[in-house]
């Protein structure tokens, strides 16, 4: 483990047995959806794919070939919403 994630871990676990009373988190209901949604798309992956992104042979090429595929894709939905709001 690095010497950040270590002390990133370090520091989490003294906060957390410092920590008197429970915290109040306020939860936003739109990051949870985002969130639900990235759980989904990562259950379709995986059926689709046999594995998940984290353990991909792909290599570094072919990541890139995906992301300018995908970066294609949305040009050309921007494209497709800028001619239906003329």
């Amino acid at each position: 483990m690095s010497d950040s994630k270590k002390k990133y871990f370090e520091n989490l676990e003294a906060y957390e047995t410092n920590v008197s009373e429970p915290i109040n988190i306020k939860v936003d209901s739109i990051v949870e959806s985002v969130k639900d949604k990235f759980d989904r798309r990562s259950e379709v992956g995986i059926k689709k794919y046999g594995t998940t992104l984290y353990d991909s042979p792909d290599g570094f090429y072919s990541f890139l070939n995906h992301l300018s595929e995908e970066l294609m894709d949305a040009l050309l939905y921007i494209e497709k919403l800028k001619n239906m709001n003329k």
